[in-house]
């Protein structure tokens, strides 16, 4: 695909094939997601590739301290919940995939079960867990270079007919997370992309969420119009 095409035609998906990923594969997406830029190429970046028995217990331990009522155990700094204009988009694309999966609004065991598949980082083969060194903890612009980074990724994956989906629910219990991926001390645990195959019967898996049309982003000064 060309770029525009890649761009364009990507979405988040949230129901995988069990098919394994080849380690290789996964080579070539780092190798190309590694040349994203960062400020004054610091590249504060880590990735932790995990698969099978150590993401099942990232998991399982996950979703047991979620389901049990543990609070969020985050490494990063959370804003709470969206409100306002951020909260209408985030119900519109949540009424979407309820609708794609016949999940009803007032359907309380059914949206639980939903959630549920956020806990497990939607049962994909693989995780990408992203990090940044610790001493970076308040660097803002170390963040936003690391994001720079898992977006080139989730590209990469697209155009080798991988899906992706970013999800922070899947790492909401970033201790358990820590133990099993064997992250050091001195990384920060920011957020994961889970990555499969497309399950290509999972109706999720078609929704596009909307996005606003450029004339409400963007702000030109001094074009002379």
């Amino acid at each position: 695909m060309s770029f525009e095409q890649t761009v364009m035609s990507r979405r988040s998906i949230r129901g995988y094939k069990p098919d394994p990923v080849p380690k290789s594969v996964i080579d070539e997406i780092v190798s190309v997601a590694r040349w994203a830029p960062s400020s004054m190429n610091t590249q504060p970046w880590h990735l932790h590739v995990v698969t099978g028995e150590p993401l099942e217990r990232i998991r399982e331990g996950n979703t047991d301290k979620m389901m049990a009522g543990a609070p969020p155990d985050r490494e990063i700094r959370m804003h709470g919940g969206y409100q306002g204009i951020h909260r209408d988009r985030q119900k519109h694309v949540a009424g979407q995939l309820f609708e794609a999966m016949d999940i009803a609004w007032e359907d309380k065991p059914g949206r639980r079960d939903w959630a549920m598949r956020g806990f497990r980082q939607f049962d994909a083969p693989v995780s990408i867990i992203g990090t940044i060194d610790s001493n970076l903890e308040n660097s803002t612009v170390a963040y936003f270079d690391l994001g720079q980074m898992m977006y080139g990724l989730t590209l990469a994956a697209w155009d080798r007919g991988l899906g992706t989906v970013i999800n922070g629910q899947g790492i909401s219990q970033s201790a358990v997370v820590r133990k099993h991926a064997n992250i050091p001390d001195e990384q920060i645990i920011v957020i994961t992309v889970a990555m499969g195959y497309p399950a290509d019967e999972f109706a999720a898996n078609d929704v596009r969420s909307l996005r606003r049309d450029a004339s409400e982003i963007v702000n030109y000064v001094g074009f002379g119009e």
